[in-house]
């Protein structure tokens, strides 16, 4: 295959996967999709499962529970119905059925308790996770308004030893390009400790500063979401980063009286340093009361 022919067909399937994450509280229609990015059903379906492994629809299944998952144990005053409808679900039973057949359980059963022993398990099938020892109720995050943020980005599917490679790659982008100001990010479009982490999305982004030597089409672009968010500012090591996640979601969260919404959480990065495990970050997670 041609590189130019990659780069496109790499394209097309990450604007169908943006689509379906920003999307994904709504009926996604596939047909208007396809209108849209002005290529026919078929071939999106093709290239889609070409470039991610999966199809379209399968996607949308697993990543509506993905965000249901999520927001049944950070979301405390929301009703199981309120959570189906934000999902994007068509009715109740449907989703506890299928809730059921992902994770073992009902979704109150999740709700009252039933994802610590599945986050757990999650967290223990990462070696590095397993080295920390990292307190983190003393950071107090504060409340900001953000505006959405243009970034250039590879998406890596899994949380390995790629993401280090994937970060090479926009270090090569940079310097191929001579860009001197930027900031480092990186996307959670999952809740990386109640997702098996083969399965999870990480988007590594580069914040251009300055656009106009921009000359390369070589990257795909999207925004981060413009909204209301909680700010933790955070020195650590790479193995505190999934704890840290953990503890955001499982207990500041359901403690603080906010609920989240389907925005993925972001990471603005001071630090990203793999050989001396290195990290300082701010990390951005969106709030609403």
């Amino acid at each position: 295959m041609k590189k130019e022919t990659l780069e496109k067909r790499t394209k097309i399937a990450n604007d169908i996967m943006y689509y379906i994450y920003t999307h994904i509280d709504t009926n996604i229609d596939i047909e208007e999709l396809s209108i849209d990015l002005n290529i026919s059903k078929f071939h999106m379906h093709r290239v889609f499962k070409e470039i991610f492994g999966r199809n379209i629809y399968e996607s949308i299944k697993l990543i509506r529970l993905q965000k249901a998952s999520n927001l049944l144990l950070t979301n405390k005053y929301s009703t199981i119905s309120n959570i189906v409808n934000s999902c994007g679900y068509s009715s109740q039973s449907s989703f506890i059925k299928i809730f059921k057949e992902r994770f073992g359980m009902t979704p109150k059963e999740w709700k009252n308790g039933g994802y610590k022993d599945y986050s757990n398990n999650i967290i223990s099938q990462s070696k590095l996770s397993l080295q920390s020892y990292k307190d983190f109720n003393s950071i107090v995050p504060t409340i900001v308004k953000k505006s959405s943020i243009e970034s250039y980005y590879i998406r890596n599917r899994g949380y390995d030893k790629n993401i280090e490679t994937t970060w090479q790659k926009l270090e090569t982008w940079l310097l191929t390009n001579d860009i001197k100001k930027y900031k480092k990010a990186s996307l959670f479009h999952d809740n990386p400790t109640i997702t098996p982490l083969e399965e999870c999305q990480y988007i590594a982004c580069i914040i251009v500063e300055d656009e106009e030597k921009i000359k390369s089409d070589r990257l795909p672009k999207f925004n981060i979401a413009e909204g209301v968010y909680a700010k933790f500012h955070l020195k650590c090591k790479n193995e505190d980063l999934l704890p840290f996640i953990q503890w955001v979601y499982h207990e500041w969260l359901p403690k603080s009286e906010y609920e989240t919404t389907t925005k993925p959480s972001y990471a603005v990065y001071e630090e990203l340093d793999f050989v001396n495990n290195s990290l300082e970050f701010s990390f951005y997670v969106s709030v609403e009361f």
